[in-house]
């Protein structure tokens, strides 16, 4: 018995590193996540701000966050009540009013060197087919872009990057705190397809088969 304790002992290590090397693996991405408020809770956007054309009374947010995949990525915070944000910007011919909440994240995410602005809620005035774009340029500018329309910076936040992939254990708040899609302009489009390592369970797979051989073939010894 002495030698199968041994072979579990080998098998629990071996699982355990490779358990290991599968979290040092993970990676996350730094980038606006664009939300939609729909029923009185977030939801991610099925497109871009560039495209997305929302209707008078409508609450959209935006969230500055690290993200390990679209499954992970951080909703804004705090409540988003359409009569509260634009109660002061009365209805006119011509337009429409879209309720902003734009959440620019914590020091955990920030890029180094950047501190983000406290979040604010804002009522933006566009005509009547304009664009969530249209909406955040009339309130919250200077916007950034990438060459590829990626949404890279609200009210000039934050100066520099876009998209980056860095640690994910940079990520302070976990979804649930009030989480995605993949819609073209609010998220790295490489951003989808990287998250938890596929190789994590093969590995723990193999681990377990040969740790069952080791363990069988101690016993047949110690039998003989």
């Amino acid at each position: 018995m002495t030698v199968v304790r041994r072979a579990g002992a080998v098998l629990l290590a071996a699982f355990l590193c490779v358990v290991s090397a599968g979290q040092a693996q993970a990676t996350g991405y730094r980038y606006w996540s664009f939300w939609e408020r729909t029923g009185g809770h977030w939801t991610y956007a099925t497109q871009g701000p560039s495209t997305a054309r929302p209707a008078d009374g409508d609450v959209q947010g935006f969230r500055f966050a690290v993200s390990e995949d679209s499954a992970s990525a951080t909703r804004p915070r705090g409540t988003a009540d359409f009569d509260a944000i634009c109660a002061k910007t009365p209805a006119r011919d011509g337009k429409k009013r879209i309720a902003l909440v734009l959440d620019f994240g914590t020091a955990a995410d920030a890029p180094s060197d950047e501190t983000p602005p406290g979040r604010r809620t804002v009522c933006a005035a566009v005509p009547a087919d304009g664009t969530t774009a249209d909406a955040l340029a009339a309130v919250a500018g200077p916007l950034r872009y990438d060459t590829n329309a990626l949404l890279c910076a609200i009210d000039g936040y934050p100066r520099k990057g876009c998209g980056e992939q860095v640690a994910a254990g940079k990520q302070a708040e976990k979804p649930g705190e009030e989480p995605d899609g993949n819609p073209a302009g609010s998220k790295p489009s490489h951003g989808s397809s990287h998250g938890p390592s596929v190789g994590l369970p093969v590995g723990v797979g193999v681990v377990v088969l040969l740790g069952a051989a080791a363990i069988w073939r101690a016993r047949r010894r110690g039998r003989a």
